[in-house]
């Protein structure tokens, strides 16, 4: 008998494998058809199918539609009648079921377990090989990620790229092949941009001032501005209105703090976002006639380019909490390889037995490291990842990120 679970009353409940108890079957994998659309193939676990038969996805809980019901000989793909217990088949174009999905009698609700997939451990940006192309490769790519669900596709907010994670390498040059040779889409792909961060070291007083004489009106904007870091809480920006005596007038103060929320955006070093930044207005001064918000604004532009400048300003990497499980004998190699890293140990202990070393690491030290990881432990060993905290990164690496954000700008101009 097949064990789950009536999604109902969350009661244990099973079925055996027979024609006369309720219908119910389990989608254990997905193929992307470019000419029938979705496959998807599954067993019955109880009862009989048949083009009739009403369909309930008992994990999605809703009522599911399919557009033919196939048994499958190879790549053939032979429409039947009906399906017995203990059958293999295919289903066409389900709507919104998905691989590991529980399909039964609306009637007679039963969920199996689902299946685990592994995290993804290797990302890589993906873009489209030739301009134009890039809607067909990626809803190539969403059409593979139904027919794989190891594989997850998602666009980073902040670089603004598409990532493409998976199992290693090898998996996501196999996806950028089918998805040449299925969809006839052509994707490239690379290592990610990391998302830096800049924060400032030392606290200054600065004057940004703005004064421009046309026709007419002109602008006239003028402030002072302390700006200190951040160290006492995780806050990335805190504004600090100190003016007294009406020298910045009321109407003109949040056009000050607009000014430099709009420009934290852009960090003076390398142009990643400010961070941990307080910046108290404590003086300034204006114009009857030609102050305006917007010369405020950027007043307050002109303020925080020079006085970040002349703060000690730092490049902040994203450091990654990481574990790794290998067998013994692979402990010296994998110790260097942290150390190459600039990865700091935080502890080991035994699992299961084997080795789990415990490190934090700099994320971008570890784009490679699924596949040099492989090849050290002779695919022995794993390891998983999560984002830790930002940490100051060393001067002598930071150098090359700025050069680098420096060159691109002046390419870009």
């Amino acid at each position: 008998a097949q064990q789950g679970v009536n999604p109902k009353t969350g009661e244990e409940t099973s079925r055996k494998c027979s024609d006369d108890e309720p219908f119910s079957a389990l989608i254990f994998k997905t193929i992307a058809d470019p000419f029938v659309g979705k496959l998807s193939l599954f067993r019955v676990f109880s009862g009989t199918l048949t083009g009739a038969t009403a369909l309930y996805n008992s994990t999605k809980e809703k009522a599911e539609k399919a557009g033919g019901l196939f048994s499958l000989r190879g790549n053939k793909q032979t429409s039947v009648e009906k399906l017995h217990a203990g059958d293999f088949g295919a289903l066409a174009k389900l709507q919104i079921s998905s691989t590991g999905d529980t399909l039964c009698d609306p009637n007679n609700p039963i969920v199996y377990p689902t299946i685990e997939f592994p995290a993804p451990c290797i990302s890589k940006a993906v873009f489209a090989a030739k301009q134009g192309e890039e809607d067909k490769v990626f809803s190539g790519l969403n059409r593979l990620a139904e027919e794989d669900p190891s594989i997850k596709i998602e666009k980073n907010v902040e670089t603004t790229e598409t990532e493409l994670s998976g199992a290693g390498e090898m998996h996501l040059d196999v996806i950028r092949n089918k998805l040449a040779t299925k969809f006839g889409a052509n994707a490239v792909l690379q290592d990610p941009k990391i998302p830096y961060r800049e924060t400032i070291r030392k606290t200054v007083k600065v004057q940004g001032r703005h004064k421009k004489q046309t026709g007419g009106h002109g602008q006239f904007g003028d402030v002072w501005i302390e700006f200190s870091p951040i160290t006492d809480s995780d806050t990335d920006f805190e504004f600090v209105d100190a003016v007294v005596g009406g020298v910045v007038p009321r109407n003109f103060i949040p056009s000050v703090e607009k000014g430099l929320r709009e420009n934290l955006r852009k960090g003076v070093l390398a142009g990643y976002p400010m961070v941990h930044l307080r910046a108290k207005l404590y003086d300034g001064s204006y114009h009857p006639v030609d102050s305006s918000e917007m010369a405020f604004k950027t007043a307050a532009r002109i303020a925080y380019k020079k006085g970040c400048t002349d703060a000690s300003p730092v490049l902040l990497e994203p450091i990654m909490h990481v574990e790794v499980l290998v067998p013994n004998e692979y402990m010296g190699d994998i110790m260097g390889d942290m150390n190459k890293r600039r990865g700091r140990i935080m502890g080991m202990d035994q699992v299961n037995g084997l080795q789990r070393v415990t490190a934090e690491v700099p994320m971008g030290e570890m784009f490679k490291y699924a596949t040099d990881l492989r090849s050290m432990t002779q695919a022995r060993g794993y390891f998983t990842q999560r984002f830790e905290r930002y940490e100051e990164m060393p001067s002598d690496a930071a150098k090359k990120i700025i050069e680098s954000a420096v060159k691109d700008e002046e390419e870009d101009e």
